[in-house]
């Protein structure tokens, strides 16, 4: 098991199952000589901030293929239920002791370690009094971010981790509509404290709340939104009831490309990608950009896919059994 330096237990959990509904078995299907998922975890274990990295499969007897890939990858997995995915989440992070949940998915194969260390460490410092205003951009941002990488890991070495609690509930580098979407589509990271989660298990009831995990802590009716863009005086008091959100957003915006895999258009773009980069798996998201900027047909290939909204859910089980 990793250890990070975050000053709570923070467990990273892929959800992956096989029945896609646009892409059958995309979770398996090879991108560089590798599974897609295979591709997720390796990326997602390079993050620093995580103490452990879990796949979260569900019972159903096809994703066993699932649970016999984590063994050869030794990786911890957990299987649960096929359609209440918040559930599948409380369950995991339960079991693995989990302080801080960070949520990712295994059609994301360029997730960015970087940016996942990036979404962890704002949802426990952006706006706190005496850190950061703002998050460097690019290279800055990274470099930035190494050094503060390489003190904390002088603090785990040193068995010194510091207690604090995350100054958010809530932080993501994308929300859907009608917040905005400023990274490109793929590279999806959502981080909550685990009372946030718990609460969402125990109140959410709609079939698209326990579907897509997080939407019952994001909504406006019970969260105040923040975003990295905004000066961190314009950080509201904390309500009574009320989640603390954070979005960070990049700018400039490139929510308008889409680097996820949903369908054969998308998975063809992401097979060009690693190819381009000789299927290795330390690139970072800006050298994807760079390249898909230099080869603008790439983005031409799933321009006309639909993105999912949060509100869709599988209509191949019925309404009374979708909580199951």
């Amino acid at each position: 098991m990793k250890k990070s330096a975050n000053p709570a237990k923070t467990i990273a959990i892929i959800q992956a199952r096989r029945s896609s509904r646009r892409l059958p078995d995309k979770v398996l299907l090879d991108i560089g000589g590798k599974p897609m998922l295979q591709r997720v975890v390796e990326r997602t274990l390079q993050a620093t901030c995580l103490d452990e990295v879990v796949v979260a499969t569900s019972v159903a007897p096809e994703d066993e293929a699932i649970v016999q890939l984590c063994k050869r990858l030794d990786v911890p997995v957990r299987q649960g239920s096929v359609f209440d995915v918040l559930d599948r989440y409380y369950q995991t992070a339960l079991a693995f002791e989990a302080e801080v949940v960070v949520r990712i998915t295994a059609d994301c194969p360029l997730i960015d370690p970087r940016l996942i260390d990036q979404v962890v460490q704002a949802f426990f410092d952006w706006g706190r009094p005496s850190s950061p205003a703002s998050l460097p951009d690019g290279e800055e941002r990274e470099n930035s971010l190494s050094l503060r990488e390489s003190e904390r890991r002088k603090e785990v070495i040193s068995g010194q981790r510091e207690v604090r609690e995350p100054f958010w509930d809530f932080a993501a580098n994308r929300l859907p509509p009608p917040w905005r979407r400023t990274f490109p589509i793929g590279l999806d990271v959502e981080v909550c404290t685990f009372q946030a989660l718990e609460r969402a298990w125990r109140e959410a009831t709609l079939p698209y709340h326990r579907e897509h995990v997080m939407p019952y802590i994001y909504e406006e009716e019970r969260s105040v939104h923040v975003s990295t863009l905004q000066s961190p005086s314009s950080i509201p008091s904390a309500l009574p009831g009320y989640f603390r959100v954070l979005q960070i957003d990049h700018d400039p915006d490139y929510g308008f490309y889409r680097w996820t895999v949903d369908t054969p258009e998308d998975l063809r773009v992401v097979r060009e990608i690693y190819a381009h980069f000789a299927d290795r798996d330390s690139f970072s998201w800006l050298e994807v950009l760079e390249f898909v900027q230099r080869h603008p047909e790439l983005t031409q290939i799933n321009a006309a896919v639909q993105h999912k909204s949060v509100h869709d859910v599988d209509e191949r089980i019925s309404p009374s059994k979708r909580q199951n």
